[in-house]
C-alpha cells in the first residue's frame, strides 16, 4: 500500500473510531448493541490490516477490508439499538471486554484472510490472476500469516473465556452460565482448536482448514452479534 492510501485509511479509521466512541458512550453509559460490536470488530480488523501493511503486500485485501469497514461504519446509525452494559465499573469487566474485542478483531481480520486466499486460489486454479491479487504473496507466505493470526486469536479467546468465568463468578456465584453466549462461544473455542490441533499434526491446509476456520468465526458471531441481532432486530428487545 502507497504511503498516501496509507495516510488516508489511518484517517478513515481515526474519524471510525470517533464516531464508535459516540456511539458506545452515549452520555455516560455504554451502549453495545449489535450493529456497534460488529462495527467496533470490524474496526479493530482494519487496523490490524493497516498494520500488516506496514510488513506486507496486502493490496487484494483492501478489495474486501474497505467496503466491509464502509457498511460496518454506518451500522451503528442505522441500528441503533438501547442495550446498555450496566457492569462497566467492574476491572475484570474491563479486561474482559478489552480482550473478547481483540479476539474477535483478529478473527475477523483471519476471515477476511480466508476468503481473500479463497479467492486467489481458485483464480490460480483457473491460470487467470486478477491485478487485484497479482501482487499478493505467495499462497504458502499468506497461509502462515492466516495460521499466526488464528494461533494469537485463539490465545486472545481463551483468555476471554477464563476472564468471562471469573467475572461470572464474582457477579453470580458460579464460573459458567449456560446460555447462548457461553455455548457459542465455547463451539467456536473447540472448533478453533481442533483446526490448529488438525494444522500441527495433521497438516491441514486449504479447503480443510477453511472450512473449519469459517465455522469457527461463524460461532463465534453468534456468540454476541448474532444473539444481539435476533433480540434488536427479529423481537425488538
Amino acid at each position: 500500500m502507497a504511503r498516501p492510501e496509507r495516510g488516508l485509511l489511518a484517517l478513515a479509521l481515526c474519524v471510525h473510531g470517533f464516531a464508535l466512541h459516540e456511539a458506545i458512550f452515549p452520555g455516560g453509559e455504554m451502549r453495545f448493541g449489535f450493529s456497534v460490536a460488529l462495527s467496533l470488530t470490524v474496526w479493530l480488523a482494519i487496523c490490524f490490516y493497516w498494520v500488516e501493511t506496514l510488513y506486507a503486500r496486502l493490496d487484494g485485501l483492501r478489495a474486501i477490508a474497505l467496503p466491509a469497514g464502509m457498511l460496518a461504519s454506518v451500522l451503528p446509525a442505522l441500528f441503533p439499538g438501547t442495550h446498555t452494559l450496566p457492569n462497566i465499573p467492574s476491572p475484570v469487566f474491563r479486561v474482559h471486554f478489552v480482550i473478547a474485542m481483540l479476539a474477535y478483531g483478529l478473527f475477523m481480520l483471519a476471515a477476511l484472510h480466508a476468503m481473500l486466499m479463497a479467492v486467489a486460489a481458485r483464480q490460480l486454479h483457473h491460470a487467470r490472476f486478477s491485478r487485484a491479487l497479482a501482487n499478493l504473496p505467495p499462497l504458502l507466505t499468506m497461509e502462515a500469516l492466516l495460521f499466526r493470526l488464528i494461533g494469537v486469536a485463539f490465545v486472545l479467546l481463551t483468555l476471554t473465556l477464563v476472564t468471562g468465568a471469573v467475572f461470572t463468578e464474582s457477579l453470580f456465584g458460579t464460573a459458567f452460565r449456560f446460555d447462548h453466549k457461553t455455548v457459542f462461544a465455547a463451539v467456536s473455542w473447540l472448533l478453533f482448536g481442533v483446526l490448529l490441533i488438525g494444522r500441527r499434526f495433521r497438516g491441514w491446509r486449504g479447503r480443510t482448514a477453511l472450512r473449519w476456520m469459517l465455522a469457527g468465526f461463524i460461532a463465534l458471531m453468534l456468540a454476541y452479534v448474532g444473539s444481539r441481532f435476533v433480540l434488536e432486530v427479529l423481537l425488538h428487545r
